[in-house]
């Protein structure tokens, strides 16, 4: 079952129950835990902990490649023969060396540029945008992966984790994405968050709480920082 990504608490809250029988019928031998550790997936990678207010926060960002060509030196900026999952590609005709630099970007800025590749492709395969629906072509590796000499370079294994997003938040026909509801969800995936870590709390499974996950993952990062710089000094 391909749990749906909602981009709105109301519509999360609305349809939990439903979701959850539909979750039910089709995985028999499975509970509410497994159910919302499915939703807790989805949800982790738009929050954050943050030590100062000891609660989880909003962080709809992505960091990209911001590919150029090296037409002069910049400092603090490193070439690369490929920007495509990090890989290097040898022996292409379109081996060029660009100058990339990491840029981390809004998810609404991610899924404007997703929209634009799609949007191109349509025009150079004269294909009507009016009669094929955009999520239909969000994750076909060549649209994804193309480049267009420079400018925001997608890791096609990343874009795999924003996938469920995409699909809630981009139009099916048209060029631009919609503000309005980029905005609800800012405000709403911390209430989404917490809707979910009080129904882990409920069933006693408060290790598996987005809380407690993002809280655990910062500590660790944390714990890696100080050992990196005992290990500089």
């Amino acid at each position: 079952m391909e749990l749906p990504f909602y981009l709105s608490y109301k519509e999360f809250e609305s349809h939990y129950y439903d979701n959850l029988e539909k979750w039910f019928e089709e995985y028999h031998n499975t509970s509410e835990i497994d159910f919302l550790k499915s939703f807790t997936d989805m949800y982790r990678p738009y929050l954050y902990y943050n030590f100062g207010n000891d609660r989880v926060q909003t962080d709809a960002s992505i960091q990209i490649k911001d590919c150029f060509f090296p037409y002069y030196e910049k400092i603090g900026l490193s070439f690369c023969t490929s920007c495509e999952n990090g890989k290097e590609k040898k022996n292409s005709k379109n081996n060029i060396n660009h100058v990339f630099e990491w840029k981390t970007i809004t998810m609404m800025e991610y899924a404007q540029h997703i929209l634009d590749k799609v949007n191109r492709h349509f025009t150079k395969k004269s294909i009507s945008p009016k009669e094929e629906n955009v999520l239909d072509y969000i994750n076909n590796y060549e649209i994804i992966t193309s480049k267009e000499g420079a400018g925001y370079c997608v890791n096609y294994n990343l874009h795999q984790q924003t996938i469920p997003f995409l699909k809630a938040y981009l139009p099916c026909y048209g060029q631009t994405v919609n503000i309005a509801v980029y905005r609800d969800f800012i405000f709403s995936v911390v209430q989404i968050a917490n809707f979910i870590d009080q129904k882990l709390k409920a069933v006693q499974a408060i290790e598996a709480t987005i809380y407690s996950k993002l809280k655990s993952d910062a500590r660790f990062k944390v714990q890696m920082s100080h050992q990196f710089l005992t290990m500089c000094n």
